[in-house]
């Protein structure tokens, strides 16, 4: 894509999924009142992990997993330290909730998906 940015990824579920291509494929939502950071993950391995094995199983998420792929300006990034969250795959940027609006503005070109998960729907 472009040198100055930094491919990053996002597991989301169903209606996060609806709201993001609300945006034209352009910006993720408005992080929720119990929600106080966005936490994109740094590598596809982790996202698939996150999309397949928890928002499958999730009602909240629709049981259905989605990873999304992004370009972040690096200058953008370069504000918040990559954090491990376990195992050393586990990377991701902790990004506060009233940074949504520059993270969006810092995003190159579309939100793509690369990934679809569906679960079982309980009876």
């Amino acid at each position: 894509m472009v040198a100055e940015s930094i491919v990053l990824y996002r597991p989301v579920g169903v209606a996060e999924l609806e709201l993001i291509e609300r945006s034209g494929w352009r910006a993720f939502p408005p992080r929720l009142a119990h929600q106080p950071f966005f936490y994109p993950v740094a590598n596809e391995a982790y996202a698939v992990q996150i999309a397949r094995d928890w928002n499958t199983k999730d009602a909240a998420s629709g049981y259905a997993g989605f990873v999304t792929r992004f370009h972040v300006r690096s200058e953008f990034l370069a504000r918040y330290p990559l954090q491990t969250a376990g195992a050393a795959v586990h990377q991701e940027y902790w990004i506060p909730a009233e940074d949504m609006d520059a993270l969006n503005a810092a995003i190159v070109g579309t939100i793509d998906i690369v990934a679809e998960f569906r679960g079982e729907v309980p009876a």
